[in-house]
């Protein structure tokens, strides 16, 4: 039982406060990050999700609550004394040293045999799939390579926490699709227990088995797996800031113990579960793009069934998407998978259309 304990609770913050001044940071934030885990922290530029990675990795100092690793209280500890590693968004390698002595330079500064040195810096060149480039500078290498030797150089201590603040911002976004992945197997090649800071979202559901999705004023708002987040978010600001939503404001009409409706400006919208609410309360129901389908002709269904007229219509290669404006003068965001390459859709710029999806796809939300 306390092996269990400990897996599920390795990293442990309880109550994590910063403020700068009178400015609050960083609000109360108690998160659980389990051994060998990739988390992320997600949210938007200024919410504290970097302040917080600065304080566990002892560069910020709480101004109150506790950060435990293994069951050690580490908070007041120097970031020299905490066997964490983190790697910064810029790399910052060493210009003047080439690619072997990047890697050993945390070893050599930790006063490390000769030969254990050398032991663990082919060890990492080998993981990151750099041992030909040993002696390059790290100007003659690509991004994605400079990426590489500052993982390895943060993994060659082994640490017990590995902590990447925005790890992939400074690539290109193809080659930062591509990067993803093999960040992912080479942390869990290693084992390691990874925070990771990022902004991206597809970044976060990527590499991620969990994310915290933080607000802009410091707290953590909710955790979950990604498809936990993405298809159950617990209000307006989480479904809106991950992936792409219509929100229909409403008021609620029906609640039974599976099923609930609200009266919203297009007409009643029919969600396939129950709210335990009041009725006649407001509250929005979220339905992601792709879960709603478009026509111009009336299909055969009796429920969550709307009229509009196309007024945008962009090609992304893999989907379409469509912009609906509705009788109450609003705007319905469809996607549509382009699943064949000569199968182009019907529909086009003003036609009037019809749009509905399965009283399943829609998630209430009261906050």
């Amino acid at each position: 039982m306390a092996d269990k304990e400990e897996k599920e609770s390795y990293l442990v913050t309880e109550k994590l406060v910063k403020r700068f001044d009178e400015a609050l940071a960083v609000d109360e934030v108690s998160l659980s990050v389990r051994r060998g885990e990739i988390f992320a922290l997600l949210g938007s530029s200024g919410c504290g999700k970097s302040t917080l990675l600065r304080m566990l990795a002892g560069f910020e100092k709480p101004s109150s609550g506790r950060i435990l690793l293994g069951g050690q209280d580490v908070a007041s500890l120097p970031p020299y004394d905490r066997p964490i590693n983190m790697m910064f968004q810029s790399y910052a390698l060493f210009p003047h040293l080439d690619i072997w002595e990047n890697i050993a330079f945390g070893l050599k500064r930790e006063g490390l045999p000769k030969a254990e040195i050398k032991q663990r810096v082919g060890e990492m060149l080998d993981l990151v799939q750099l041992a030909p480039y040993a002696k390059r500078k790290p100007h003659q290498l690509s991004g994605g390579q400079q990426q590489r030797v500052a993982l390895a150089r943060s993994l060659a201590k082994r640490p017990k926490l590995l902590l990447l603040d925005e790890p992939l911002g400074a690539l290109d976004k193809k080659l930062r699709e591509q990067t993803q992945f093999e960040l992912v197997n080479i942390i869990e090649t290693v084992g390691v227990t990874c925070v990771m800071v990022t902004h991206d979202q597809e970044e976060a559901m990527t590499m991620a088995g969990r994310i915290a999705v933080m607000s802009s004023k410091g707290s953590v708002l909710q955790v979950g797996t990604p498809v936990e987040v993405y298809e159950h978010p617990v209000n307006r600001f989480v479904a809106d800031f991950i992936g792409n939503v219509n929100l229909f404001e409403g008021r609620l009409s029906v609640d039974e113990t599976d099923r609930c409706a609200a009266v919203t400006a297009i007409g009643e919208i029919q969600v396939g579960h129950g709210v335990s609410g009041t009725l006649n309360m407001p509250m929005a129901i979220a339905v992601r793009p792709e879960k709603i389908e478009i026509s111009r002709e009336r299909p055969a269904v009796n429920k969550n069934i709307f009229a509009g007229k196309v007024k945008e219509i962009a090609y992304f290669g893999s989907y379409s998407t469509y912009i609906v404006l509705t009788s109450d003068g609003s705007h319905v965001k469809i996607t549509e998978a382009n699943t064949s390459r000569q199968a182009l859709s019907e529909i086009t710029w003003e036609d009037n259309v019809f749009f509905w999806w399965d009283d399943r796809a829609g998630v209430v939300l009261r906050d």
